[in-house]
């Protein structure tokens, strides 16, 4: 679809159907597209209905993001009190001990805490919901047209019709399955499963190398589980930075994760594991998991995790009767203020395959309403995006990278090693890097790569110059504390390119 504008007119159309009351706004599904969207609408005195079938927050707040990134802070507790030898950190017990053998992880505990998080981010932004006025209906949404939605009971029956002026799809995505190792919930997990475990996997084989792959591998690590992941491209984290991919392998392979590269899962089934292969779980059944390659290969384990990306949960919803134009994969084609092709609907989230992150699937629900409630609105600017694996060590990015650069655009890479900032060594740190990618000439700053711990918060400085178009040389003349790894990113601005 075309580009907008960045400053839309109001629509004409969508100021209410009962002469110029408040429009009426129904969002189906309450995930980080829905609740911003109905929070953002609500505040401009639209009359605001959301549909959730699973719980306000959806899989984000509920069985993805809150969840997994509080399993890695878990982890990089034990990866903090692992590496504290070097720091010269000892048993108060035993002397001659180093620290990083005396912890050990409750996984029912740890899951259990994870799942009261989610349940209480979910809790508060019910809360906020309910303080804005927004009125929550439970159950399946479907479209029947551009002016009605239907709420569905659990046995696909509509029990009520919603009338909109306004409709927002906010339906997100679900874990793609191998037809030939579907999840059980017990041995074959996807990642909406992994926080039912009360023992920790002995053997965990994960299937699929990217950003979920690559974090639930180096937290089940972290942990304590035995870890092999199984990656059909030559690097994990296919399509990022080379670069930051290869320091998360080579921190990977030190911290005794086994890679299987270039190596496509055919098949994964529940089996009995032999005495000597250690893969029964911990729990003395002798139950485990066979992963079978396509090249004939088996991975054996206790656990596997299949995580193979996303598919959008747009089926059943009565989009392509209701003219919402799909794309091949199953996503809503959407333009750059959520737009779908019938007027007067839009769609924010995974299920659009714009960007997979929770702050993307906020933004495009706040400039929805925006446009459908007449106020001046700015697209969603991708270079502008930044975005985070938290993995150990995390790796963030934002705008554009020296693939990119290969592929033909013009810039200067600049890269500076994490090892020769001062407080890198304070902290014991030798993993990572700042690269930042330049323009020539203009020396405006396109995009960047950080891969440290806190990578996630580091970024944040590149993204601003990104977004504001900042040269290197302001970006550079900002004042750093020292000593602290922000220093690098200043310093990298400094460096000639190529070094």
């Amino acid at each position: 679809m075309a580009d907008p504008s960045t400053a839309l007119p109001p629509d004409p159309d969508r100021t209410g159907a009962d002469g110029g009351s408040a429009p009426r706004v129904v969002i189906i599904g309450g995930g980080p597209g829905g609740y911003e969207a109905a929070l953002t609408a609500a505040r401009t005195g639209a009359r605001v209905t959301l549909v959730e079938e699973r719980g306000i927050g959806g899989a984000a707040v509920l069985t993805d993001v809150v969840p997994s990134k509080s399993l890695v802070a878990t982890a990089d507790v034990l990866d903090l009190v692992g590496a504290s030898a070097g720091l010269g950190i000892r048993d108060a017990e035993d002397a001659g001990e180093p620290v990083a053998g005396s912890l050990t992880v409750d996984l029912a505990r740890v899951n259990e805490r994870l799942r009261g998080l989610a349940r209480a981010q979910s809790e508060d932004i019910a809360a906020s919901l309910a303080a804005a006025g927004v009125v929550v209906r439970p159950g399946r949404g479907r479209l029947e047209d551009a002016e009605h939605v239907a709420v569905l009971s659990e046995g696909g029956e509509a029990v009520e019709m919603l009338p909109a002026d306004v409709v927002l799809l906010a339906v997100g995505a679900r874990p793609r399955e191998l037809p030939e190792g579907r999840p059980d919930g017990e041995r074959i997990l996807s990642w909406t499963q992994l926080y039912d475990l009360d023992e920790l996997p002995s053997h965990l084989i994960v299937v699929g190398s990217g950003v979920t792959g690559a974090e639930f591998a180096s937290a089940y690590r972290a942990l304590g589980s035995e870890v092999t992941l199984v990656s059909s491209r030559d690097q994990v984290l296919p399509g990022g930075d080379e670069d930051a991919a290869a320091v998360l392998e080579e921190a990977f392979t030190r911290r005794g994760v086994t890679l299987c590269s270039r190596s496509r899962a055919a098949s994964a089934r529940r089996a009995r594991i032999a005495d000597g292969d250690g893969a029964d779980g911990g729990d003395g059944s002798g139950e485990g998991v066979v992963v079978t390659l396509e090249d004939g290969r088996e991975i054996r384990g206790s656990h596997v995790l299949m995580a193979l990306g996303a598919v959008p949960a747009t089926a059943g919803l009565g989009l392509e009767e209701a003219g919402v134009r799909l794309r091949p994969s199953g996503h809503i084609d959407t333009d750059r203020v959520s737009r779908t092709s019938v007027r007067g609907v839009y769609a924010a989230g995974d299920c659009t395959g714009v960007h997979p992150l929770a702050s993307v699937a906020a933004m495009q629900g706040r400039i929805a309403m925006h446009h459908a409630l007449g106020e001046a609105v700015g697209p969603l600017i991708h270079q502008q995006v930044s975005s985070a694996v938290f993995t150990s060590p995390e790796i963030a990015m934002v705008g554009l990278g020296a693939r990119e650069l290969v592929d033909g655009a013009d810039g200067e890479v600049h890269v500076l090693p994490l090892a020769t900032n001062p407080r890198a060594k304070m902290q014991g740190l030798t993993d990572g890097f700042v690269k930042l990618v330049v323009r020539p000439g203009s020396g405006t700053v396109m995009g960047g790569v950080v891969v440290a711990p806190r990578a996630s918060e580091l970024i944040h400085p590149i993204t601003l110059a990104v977004a504001q178009r900042m040269t290197a040389e302001e970006l550079a003349s900002a004042f750093t504390v020292y000593p602290s790894l922000t220093g690098s990113i200043a310093e990298a601005a400094r460096r000639p390119a190529g070094e």
